[in-house]
């Protein structure tokens, strides 16, 4: 686990109104998103940190499941124009509250507000765990109108709960808040990404949903080309209604580039690999979007299929079960394990599967489809006849891609290579991004033994780049000038006493030998070998130990001499103290009488 993993948990809404849920919600966000700009430090997503939402479960077992060192608690208060934040920094695996703020604002200021908060807090994240480098701004202002803003954050509550109806209503109130500002970016590709997910869920005509993502998404990018979430729904737009996988994975790649924390756009990279068969890379960025979301269902989803593709039909299935016991209605997880249980020849458990769903639950292109599959592989001639009659009548329907996929691995199971060929050049001509899904999947396997699979494949998903070598980071400071900044900040830590101000933060101290704080951070871990804190409570330790041992100081208590060695609270004071001598302060003064 990297040394500076964060959870950002929901800030808990503290107003009178319990419906400003969602502008409590919104702040948690905003420093999410913020946080998780900063390179080398990992912070969760937004679903897997709202798990815990309304749970009374204990810090370190919620650190535990999200794999995080680091937890943020805070709290907001809204009143008129004004608002209350409050937020601190805990060390999960000893609950450890090493910081904590609060900040009187008004309204009207909130994105100095975010901004603030989130400097601070990766200020703090950077003292007390070591270096990572940190701009200058990590909050820019949307919006000149709150009004739109408040919107956004009331659209952004209701898309979040994933039904229809709520989408259908964040729609509306995205709506409004482009009446009030028409280049508000987060609701342009916020509705943008509500019509999409009306249009998988089938809750809006497919063309209808699909035009109005890519209206809105090219809108949002027109304002800003560097927008990570509206490349991202290019990608989408670009695989599942124009069937280009080549401009998918160009889409995608640049979403991850410009947000590498961001776990969609590293699981559907994950997803394209492995279509192509490239499982290391796939596995690379599957690992990533687990780190950042591991609780989220559509993430563990992926897991599953990434070893159905594998051909780990056992451990597909496993996970896949986990899945359908917190959520008995997940389509993606249900087919797919009707997909591991043909490939294990289980053919009477995935008929089972969709006898026993709800009437129209499962699409019909799916039952149809399964079926067909399902008595190919028992050598029921008669009744796989009567399937692949009706699913080849069906699947002439241009949009009929669910049915194009599965008449191909019918053929395909059945050994017929040349209509398999022949129904793909025919489907790949109708934009049948299915196709991609099916052409990979291990029902279609078969199709390897042949000569044309590999220009198939070509034609399909095209050569995708080799994934790019990580550049080697730089040293910040050449040896020279380490070498004389080191010097400097020794010589003022020892003329100076700057750690016996309670307040010191590296910032300040940069400052004050006048180097960038992004260049002290790197120097005091890279060349000094301590983070921040530890470098200055190093000297802290050792101005009590003088003054302990000094008898004239015999009158004062521990307490008051780690006050006036720099330290301002009791919990840090005895925890460092501990760390750097190896006893208490107690055993210490006894240890040197």
């Amino acid at each position: 686990m990297p040394a500076t993993t964060l959870a950002v948990l929901p800030f808990v809404n503290m107003s009178s109104n319990s419906e400003n849920e969602y502008f409590s919600d919104g702040i948690t966000e905003e420093i999410i998103n913020a946080l998780a700009k900063i390179e080398s430090l990992k912070v969760t997503s937004r679903t897997s940190s709202f798990f815990f939402k309304g749970q009374s479960v204990p810090l370190k077992e919620v650190a535990q499941a999200l794999d995080v060192s680091v937890i943020l608690e805070g709290s907001v208060r809204s009143a008129g124009n004004t608002v209350r934040i409050t937020a601190q920094l805990i060390q999960a695996e000893d609950d450890f509250h090493f910081w904590s703020e609060s900040w009187d604002r008004k309204l009207e200021n909130i994105f100095e507000i975010q901004d603030d908060i989130s400097l601070l807090i990766a200020e703090k994240l950077r003292e007390q765990y070591g270096h990572f480098e940190i701009a200058e701004h990590l909050v820019e202002k949307q919006t000149e109108s709150i009004d739109a803003y408040e919107l956004s954050l009331k659209a952004k509550f209701h898309f979040n709960k994933w039904n229809p109806d709520d989408a259908k209503k964040s729609i509306e109130l995205w709506k409004k808040a482009l009446a009030l500002d028409p280049n508000h970016i987060p609701s342009l590709v916020g509705i943008a990404d509500a019509y999409g997910f009306l249009g998988v869920t089938q809750n809006m005509p497919y063309d209808e949903a699909w035009t109005n993502t890519a209206e809105f998404t090219n809108k949002a990018l027109e304002l800003d080309p560097n927008n990570a979430p509206a490349h991202y729904q290019l990608a989408n737009i670009s695989f599942f209604v124009k069937a280009d996988f080549q401009e998918a994975y160009t889409q995608v790649q640049r979403s991850v580039e410009l947000k590498p924390n961001y776990a969609e756009a590293q699981q559907f990279t994950a997803f394209l690999h492995l279509l192509v068969g490239d499982k290391k890379q796939a596995w690379k960025h599957l690992e990533v979007a687990l780190e950042i979301d591991p609780l989220n269902q559509e993430t563990i989803f992926y897991k599953a299929y990434f070893h159905h593709m594998n051909s780990e039909f056992e451990t597909a299935l496993n996970i896949l079960n986990d899945c359908l016991a917190k959520n008995p209605q997940n389509l993606p997880a249900i087919i797919t394990k009707c997909y591991s249980l043909l490939n294990m020849k289980r053919v009477d458990q995935a008929l089972a599967i969709l006898e026993q769903a709800p009437e129209g639950f499962i699409p019909a292109g799916d039952a149809l489809g399964i079926s067909c599959l399902a008595h190919i592989i028992a050598k029921d001639e008669r009744q796989a006849d009567n399937y692949l009659e009706e699913l080849f009548k069906q699947a002439q329907s241009p949009m009929a891609f669910q049915e194009h996929s599965y008449l191909m691995q019918a053929y395909a199971q059945r050994e017929d290579y040349d209509k398999a060929f022949d129904w793909l050049e025919k489907a790949i001509s109708m934009k049948s991004s299915i196709l991609f899904l099916g052409f990979a999947g291990p029902l279609a396997s078969n199709l390897r033994k042949d000569a044309r699979y590999k220009a198939f494949k070509t034609k399909l998903y095209g050569q995708l780049p080799k994934a790019k070598q990580e550049k080697e980071k730089n040293a910040l400071l050449d040896n020279e000038t380490a070498s004389n900044y080191s010097t400097t900040l020794l010589a003022f830590m020892s003329e100076e006493q700057p750690y016996l101000t309670p307040d010191l933060s590296l910032r300040s101290l940069a400052d004050r030998i006048e180097i960038h704080p992004n260049q002290l951070s790197w120097l005091l871990n890279d060349r000094l070998g301590k983070n921040f804190n530890q470098f200055i409570n190093h000297y802290r330790v050792e101005h009590f130990k003088h003054l302990a041992v000094d008898q004239s100081n015999a009158h004062i208590s521990l307490i008051g001499l780690a006050y006036e060695s720099g330290f301002n609270s009791k919990t840090v004071f005895n925890t460092y103290f501990k760390k750097e001598v190896g006893m208490t302060p107690k055993e210490f003064l006894k240890s040197s009488k």
